[in-house]
């Protein structure tokens, strides 16, 4: 791993005390819940604010021999900020679940780790990304092959218009994991049984992936994902769009995958954030609040934030 130069998280927003007026020259804030927000302008305007409400990310964003290490990123659309100045590592065979209110920047920021953003018309990132010492967003870095090693799944499941055996076997003949049949079958029945899926459609592999259940669709993108060898697993919202069983079952997998793989997850379930998790991650107005182990976050918060949107008070 490349060293980061020990560089600390550097903050481009800060937090001003409720109620309070506005100082003279400071930057505009934006009150939520009797909560100020705003942008800061160093150790002055710093100064001026909340002592509970500090200038850069609280908790521990940094960690020994990450898999991913971020610095300073940023995501602009068309000029206009979507996150800022976001440092976090990625522990390996660990589940980091990412929270917040809706347009937190979570999302945003999860697709920074794939450079999925790239697809955005408009969308420009800025700072360092490092995926085991090396820039993500490199030139001579080929995102497809980034992609392979970072797998996706997305809020809804979608499975190719292809068999199921076909939607696993896809990645792993497209790059060449396979030298024959029998090696690709193998990959295909053991990334199915990984995904808890191969009892279920083990007589059935010539059928439509599409025909299947939301739950085991989802389950088989799951499946088509681990079948390239990724080194790490991102889930956009993986379990909104299914039934509390099919939930379940996502989560025991997650749980299941967590001892191979890094795993990030955006969810706006809590309690979801608390079962599958090690990690937790408070986005907020596209700053990233407060990083720490999952237990402390949703029992001893050190940030108001934080303890205002787990509590309910707003989100």
């Amino acid at each position: 791993m490349h060293d980061m130069g020990g560089r600390q998280p550097a903050r481009g927003t800060d937090t001003g005390a409720p109620g309070g007026a506005r100082e003279p020259g400071a930057a505009k804030r934006v009150s939520v819940e009797g909560l100020t927000i705003g942008k800061g302008g160093g150790a002055r305007s710093a100064a001026l604010l909340d002592s509970r409400l500090p200038a850069e990310t609280v908790g521990t964003p940094t960690l020994p021999n990450p898999v991913y290490s971020c610095r300073h990123v940023g995501v602009t659309y068309d000029g206009k900020s979507a996150i800022r100045d976001v440092s976090i590592d990625v522990g390996p065979r660990q589940v980091l679940a990412m929270i917040g209110p809706s347009g937190c920047g979570k999302s945003t920021f999860l697709r920074c780790l794939n450079r999925m953003n790239d697809l955005i018309p408009g969308a420009r990132v800025t700072g360092t990304i490092l995926l085991d010492g090396f820039d993500i967003y490199a030139q001579q870095l080929d995102p497809v092959r980034l992609r392979a090693r970072v797998g996706m799944i997305f809020q809804k499941p979608n499975p190719f218009p292809k068999s199921i055996y076909e939607n696993v076997a896809y990645g792993p003949r497209a790059h060449g994991l396979a030298r024959n049949r029998a090696a690709l079958d193998d990959i295909v029945v053991s990334s199915l049984q990984r995904a808890g899926l191969w009892e279920e459609v083990k007589d059935r592999l010539d059928r439509a992936g599409t025909g299947l259940s939301g739950g085991q669709q989802q389950r088989l993108c799951i499946a088509r994902a681990i079948a390239v060898q990724p080194e790490v697993i991102l889930m956009d919202e993986p379990c909104s769009a299914l039934d509390p069983i099919a939930t379940a079952r996502i989560e025991d997998l997650i749980y299941e995958l967590s001892s191979k793989y890094a795993i990030v997850i955006v969810t706006h379930s809590m309690q979801q954030a608390a079962r599958v998790s090690q990690r937790t991650a408070y986005f907020h107005m596209g700053t990233l609040v407060e990083v720490g182990d999952t237990d402390h976050i949703f029992t001893n918060p050190r940030h108001r934030l934080t303890e205002d949107y787990i509590t309910g008070r707003f989100g």
